[in-house]
C-alpha cells in the first residue's frame, strides 16, 4: 500500500495545539506520513501574550529541509503544505521546497493555509504578509484553504452572500489555485446559530453548514487545512473531503467546548478523523 506523505512546514508549539502540533497528530492518524519542518520552536501559541523559545531562522528551515532531501526524503514527497508564514524569508523557502519537490514529483501539490487574520480580529499579521502571500505565495499554490475574511484579502473582494464568495473564488481561480476550500463562511440568509465551510474545484463547488459553537479554537484552522488537503488529494472529491473535515473538525470542537479547556483536546478527539460520522449534508451550489 502506497502511504501519503507530506511535507508540512508550519510553526510548534509544546504546550497546547497550533501549527504543526495542530496538523501533524490528525494527518498521522487517518495514515498520512508528515514530514514536519519547524519555523518556530514556542512554549504555546502567542494568543497567551506571551511566549518563550526561539524563531527558526529562514537558513535554518532551508537547511533542515536540504538535509531532507540529501536522505531522498523529497523524491516521492506527495503534498507540500503550508500554515503562517511569519517573514518574507520563510516565504521563499516554502516556494523553494515546493519547487525542488515538484522537480523530483511533478504530481506533488502545494496547499497554502494563507494565514492572515479573520472576520472579528481584521489583519494580525505583519503587513508585508498579506502582499507576499497575494503576489507571490497563492499564485503557486494548487489548493488554499482561506477563511472568508481572507479569500476577500486576497482577491481584494468583500465576499458576503453565496454569490459574492463564490465570484471571489472564481478570482483566486485565476491567480493560480485549482482547489479552494473557504472557512468561517457567514452570510446574511443563513439560519441563526449556524456557520458554512465552501470548496470549490473545476468540477463545482460545495457547501456544508453546521452549527456554531461559542468558542474561539487556536489550531483548529491547522486542522482544517491538514484534513481537507489530505482527504482530497486522496479522493480527489472535494464534496468528500468537505464532508470528511466539517464532520472530524466539529467534534474536536465540540469535545474541547464539553472540556471547559482552552486547548484543541486533539488527542481525545482521534477517532473523529480516522472514522468521521458524516453527520452534515454537503449541499452542491455550483
Amino acid at each position: 500500500m502506497l502511504v501519503m506523505k507530506v511535507l508540512s512546514i508550519q510553526s510548534a508549539v509544546a504546550y497546547g495545539h497550533v501549527g504543526n502540533s495542530a496538523a501533524v497528530f490528525p494527518l498521522q492518524r487517518i495514515g498520512v506520513e508528515v514530514l514536519p519542518v519547524y519555523t518556530v520552536n514556542f512554549s504555546n501559541h502567542t494568543g497567551y501574550g506571551a511566549w518563550r523559545g526561539p524563531l527558526i531562522s529562514p537558513d535554518d528551515v532551508r537547511e533542515v529541509i536540504t538535509g531532507i532531501e540529501e536522505r531522498g526524503g523529497l523524491c516521492d514527497i506527495d503534498v507540500v503544505l503550508s500554515g503562517y508564514q511569519g517573514s518574507d524569508g520563510i516565504g521563499d523557502v516554502i516556494l523553494d521546497a515546493v519547487a525542488r519537490v515538484k522537480k523530483l514529483n511533478p504530481s506533488a501539490v502545494y496547499s497554502c493555509d494563507p494565514v492572515m487574520g479573520n472576520a472579528k480580529s481584521g489583519c494580525f499579521v505583519a503587513p508585508a504578509i498579506p502582499v507576499l502571500l497575494r503576489e507571490r505565495v497563492v499564485p503557486q499554490a494548487d489548493i488554499i484553504t482561506p477563511n472568508q475574511f481572507e479569500l476577500g484579502f486576497l482577491t481584494e473582494t468583500e465576499p458576503d452572500t453565496l454569490e459574492s464568495t463564490l465570484d471571489s473564488v472564481d478570482k483566486a481561480f485565476a491567480m493560480g489555485p485549482k482547489t479552494v476550500l473557504v472557512t468561517s463562511v457567514e452570510r446574511p440568509d443563513r439560519p441563526s446559530g449556524t456557520i458554512e465551510m465552501l470548496a470549490a474545484d473545476e468540477t463545482g463547488a460545495w457547501i456544508v453548514q453546521t452549527p456554531h459553537l461559542p468558542m474561539k479554537a487556536n489550531g483548529s484552522g491547522d486542522v482544517t487545512a491538514a484534513l481537507f488537503t489530505a482527504h482530497y488529494r486522496e479522493t480527489g472529491s472535494a464534496a468528500t473531503a468537505l464532508a470528511r473535515t466539517a464532520s472530524s473538525v466539529w467534534d474536536l470542537l465540540e469535545n474541547t467546548l464539553t472540556s471547559g479547556q482552552r486547548e484543541l483536546q486533539l488527542i481525545e478527539s482521534q477517532e473523529a478523523y480516522a472514522h468521521p460520522r458524516m453527520q452534515f449534508e454537503v449541499t452542491k451550489v455550483r
